[in-house]
């Protein structure tokens, strides 16, 4: 399999475990991800983009200065601008935060779910696949400009 494929599978798996979609942010470098990949709804997105969430996302933030996972939930009393809140609105009601170090560079991810909450174990099965996610993509500058051109067309494909 190449490493394309490989990607391409892992992202694949991490969207059937995310009913209600998700946001992959590879490498961040400077609050800036390498890949930035998003399944979610699209009102959504064009909500987020445009009330500029991101800036008060308590995952981001979080995941900016932590690694483990989390629940949505466990991120409440950060949430002073009300995103979880406004989520609901979009059929975002339950979610989980994922943010991990490796070879010094860090990925922040955030998963969604409309019925329930994430359990323990399936906490672990993101991280696990996440972390393959990010190890999979790291050097992803060395890649071909064949190979390079697929991941930017996947990430325009998953994102719209």
């Amino acid at each position: 399999m190449s490493r394309k494929e490989s990607i391409a599978a892992l992202l694949h798996e991490l969207d059937q475990r995310s009913p209600a979609g998700f946001a992959i942010a590879l490498h961040v470098r400077f609050t800036r991800p390498t890949y930035l990949f998003q399944t979610y709804a699209k009102p959504w997105m064009e909500h987020y983009s445009e009330a500029g969430l991101v800036m008060h996302d308590p995952v981001v933030r979080w995941g900016l200065q932590n690694v483990g996972r989390l629940r949505w939930s466990d991120l409440a009393s950060i949430d002073e601008a009300g995103v979880f809140e406004q989520a609901k609105d979009y059929g975002l009601m339950n979610g989980a935060g994922i943010a991990l170090v490796l070879s010094e560079s860090r990925t922040i991810a955030a998963f969604a779910r409309a019925d329930r909450d994430y359990t323990d174990e399936e906490l672990e099965e993101l991280e696990s696949l996440l972390a393959r996610l990010h190890q999979a993509t790291l050097g992803i500058e060395r890649l071909s400009a064949r190979d390079q051109r697929a991941l930017t067309e996947l990430s325009i494909t998953l994102t719209h």
